[in-house]
């Protein structure tokens, strides 16, 4: 019998919606029954994971706890940049996915040791510690690219994927390619809403996907 997934959401809406659809179309599945059962909870009132770390701790602790009371069994966050707040998720005794350690292994699997890394100023910490463990480099934004970067990550938040937004993402996967990058991690979740593996030179690995492939694994 599969798994009860629990899915912390909600940072943001748009890219835990995404994920869900993600792991439907990963499951693989004759029927609505060999589908996994998910108990989703998309809190968009998480406080900022980059300005209020300790109260998104708080949140994100009593919200694992609530999906282990509704009876989840494996959970999973869809947000890079909260994973610096896992702390209290692991302390509730429910196995946790770790989004940055799975798509650290997947992008370095092939050798890789230069990854360029599309991600908020958390996310790059995350990745610096975890590419450094599979002995490989971060390389990141520098200059005004960040904040480039952090305007496309908010502009999706406002419900913007137009074509300027997605030109500009290619931009700065483009600039990680030049700065060295043999592979690129989509590593904020907002990404994949407007880059694609075909807009990137070199493999772009997914954070979202490769988090919902791991949660297939673990559920079924």
């Amino acid at each position: 019998m599969s798994k009860v997934l629990g899915v912390l959401g909600g940072m943001g809406p748009a890219a835990t919606v995404a994920f869900l659809a993600r792991v439907q179309a990963l499951t693989p599945a004759e029927g609505d029954a060999d589908h996994i059962r998910m108990l989703v909870d998309i809190n968009p009132q998480v406080p900022d994971r980059n300005r209020a770390p300790e109260a998104a701790d708080h949140m994100l602790g009593e919200m694992a706890a609530r999906l282990r009371e509704a009876g989840a069994q494996v959970l999973a966050m869809p947000c890079n940049t909260a994973h610096a707040q896992s702390t209290a998720l692991r302390a509730i005794g429910l196995p946790f996915i770790d989004m940055i350690a799975e798509t650290t292994a997947a992008a370095t699997a092939g050798g890789a040791k230069k990854v360029g890394v599309l991600a908020t100023p958390g996310g790059e910490a995350l990745y610096t510690s975890a590419l450094a463990g599979q002995g490989s480099k971060i390389v990141r934004l520098g200059g005004a690219n960040r904040q480039a970067f952090m305007a496309c990550v908010e502009a999706v938040k406002r419900g913007d994927t137009g074509k300027p937004v997605r030109a500009e993402m290619r931009r700065l996967a483009a600039a990680l390619v030049a700065s060295g990058a043999e592979v690129v991690i989509a590593g904020c979740t907002e990404v994949p809403l407007l880059l694609g593996p075909k807009d990137v030179s070199v493999p772009l690995f997914d954070s979202a996907e490769v988090l919902a492939r791991a949660c297939v694994k673990a559920c079924r």
